[in-house]
């Protein structure tokens, strides 16, 4: 089997690829990246030394995917993955909608003609803001929980949010143009015959992602107390306690070979949730305690005001990954933290290279 993967020198992209590139079902791995990332050049040589062929090309562009050889599955892993694109004053909105969505119907025609399966990676924020920023929370240990005594709209309960729960507007633009992205996948697959899989992702994490808060929100943390450098707690008080789940990315792999291998798809739902869940979740300020006993405390700003899209609790709830595909993640998120704790101590200067 020959794979193309998008968007691997990205950190999500080239772990998948370093797995990939280790199973017995992997032939091939083709990848294509533009490099825009500051620190995705660093994963070019790692990526050549597996075998792996990287070209330097950008999905917005129909003809960089048109001089690839025929796959037989093509990963999407390519994306602005930023709530807070095309919004925040930084970043443009025309070009957000020209990676995460123009580039989809550039990958979506690439795999008509080759009748290739299409993985979309998509995102927990295709989910609806206005009843996630409803939900009633409680602290406990430094962190919200939702309150169990109230009535919770369709799709959410205390193991986090389904597949079930609204995508209705406003979800973000990012959000936007991954739910149409998600419904391009799926109409280009029953209209040209050809199998997608849409798994929506948790906050990944892990050694070697580019420090952001607005994207890499572990990550960020860990090599910011590392470095010593500043950080806040915004919104919700100023007290660090908003709620989110780990997923690394390389645990995503069984579940994306057997969804390769279940092509026909059967009774298998197209979309499915992927995270660590409730018992791999955390708040900033659960993560700022344990930063604090791996290396020295660091003084954390707080601004009570929050900001746009900002919300107390979302985990994805994984429950039907596991019931159909038997999938649980396998690396639990002190496992996780520890991995890029240990990355921070080889790294020392790996935000001024990569955030």
């Amino acid at each position: 089997m020959k794979i193309l993967i998008t968007g691997i020198c990205g950190f999500v992209g080239s772990v998948l690829a370093e797995s990939l590139a280790a199973s017995a079902q992997v032939d091939a791995i083709v990848g294509i990246d533009n490099l825009s990332r500051a620190g995705s050049e660093r994963n070019v040589a790692r990526l050549k030394e597996l075998g792996v062929e990287v070209r330097r090309g950008d999905i917005r562009n129909a003809s960089d995917l048109d001089a690839i050889d025929r796959v037989d599955w093509l990963i999407d892993a390519a994306a602005n993955p930023s709530v807070l694109a095309g919004v925040d004053g930084k970043t443009s909105s025309r070009q957000l909608v020209e990676h995460n969505l123009v580039g989809t119907v550039n990958m979506l025609e690439f795999c008509r003609r080759h009748q290739a399966t299409f993985t979309l990676l998509s995102t927990s924020r295709v989910y609806s803001i206005a009843p996630l920023a409803a939900l009633r929370v409680e602290e406990s240990a430094g962190a919200f929980r939702p309150i169990a005594d109230q009535e919770f709209p369709a799709g959410l309960s205390p193991r986090g949010v389904s597949e079930e729960f609204s995508t209705e507007p406003p979800v973000s633009l990012y959000g936007s143009t991954k739910v149409c992205s998600e419904h391009l996948a799926l109409e280009y697959g029953a209209a040209f015959d050809f199998p997608v899989w849409i798994n929506r992702c948790g906050v990944m994490a892990g050694a070697g992602q580019f420090g952001h808060p607005a994207q890499g929100i572990f990550s960020y943390w860990i090599h910011s107390f590392r470095e010593r450098r500043p950080l806040k707690y915004i919104g919700f008080g100023g007290a660090g306690r908003q709620v989110r789940d780990c997923l690394h990315p390389r645990d995503l792999v069984p579940l994306l070979l057997a969804q390769c291998a279940s092509a026909a798809g059967g009774d298998q739902s197209r979309i499915v949730n992927v995270s660590g869940g409730v018992e791999n979740s955390i708040s900033l300020a659960q993560l700022t305690s344990w930063c604090e006993q791996r290396f020295e405390p660091l003084p954390i700003e707080s601004v009570p005001q929050g900001r746009r899209f900002d919300l107390p609790w979302v985990v994805l709830d994984p429950s039907r990954a596991q019931s159909q595909w038997k999938w649980q993640p396998a690396t639990s998120i002190n496992e996780t933290l520890a991995e890029i704790a240990d990355f921070a101590d080889a790294e020392p200067h790996w935000l001024a290279l990569s955030c």
